[in-house]
């Protein structure tokens, strides 16, 4: 079954560029993305490139969040979920929250139909570690717009990528 995009998307016809919601947005093929990233990993290794892309993350979600809730009048677990639901619709993979619990700064996410995977196959280990920063800093935002010192680290802790495994899942907690 097939379907068109469930996200406004919007191009400026005299610049070209493109928008969503309150954001501009690049439209690339999955494996042009893919390669980059895998090339970046082989040149540096991935556990570095982790921690570059949980800083980016971290700090791209918050200001997401930010500009979406404020565009939509969202807050609390109602940006968490929009920003579950737009990530799912942009071609990352099926992004489903299982538990949120934003008082004590908890969620787990399950991944299924990754894009890393598809990209990757079965390579043993978790792979889309590219998102564990977007929780943080998704669920962090959210709990400063709430006024809440609380912040969150995030991690993944199964890959479809890996042996035994069919989907992803990510958890966030309190650092």
């Amino acid at each position: 079954m097939k379907t068109t995009p469930q996200l406004p998307i919007e191009v400026d016809s005299e610049t070209g560029v493109w928008t969503t919601d309150a954001l501009p947005m690049l439209y690339v093929p999955r494996h042009f993305f893919i390669n980059n990233h895998k090339g970046i990993e082989e040149e540096i290794g991935a556990e570095r490139y982790a921690e570059i892309l949980y800083k980016a993350g971290y700090k791209s979600a918050w200001h997401w969040c930010e500009k979406e809730a404020a565009l939509h009048g969202l807050s609390g677990v109602a940006v968490f979920e929009h920003y579950m639901k737009r990530l799912s619709q942009r071609g990352w993979g099926l992004f489903s929250i299982e538990a949120i619990d934003l008082e004590a700064g908890t969620c787990r996410v399950r991944l299924d139909h990754s894009a890393f995977v598809y990209e990757y196959g079965k390579v043993g280990r978790k792979i889309e570690y590219m998102f564990t920063g977007w929780f943080a800093g998704a669920m962090d935002q959210i709990l400063a717009a709430a006024g809440s010192p609380l912040r969150t680290l995030a991690e993944q802790v199964q890959s479809a990528a890996e042996e035994g495994c069919d989907y992803g899942v990510f958890i966030t907690r309190p650092r």
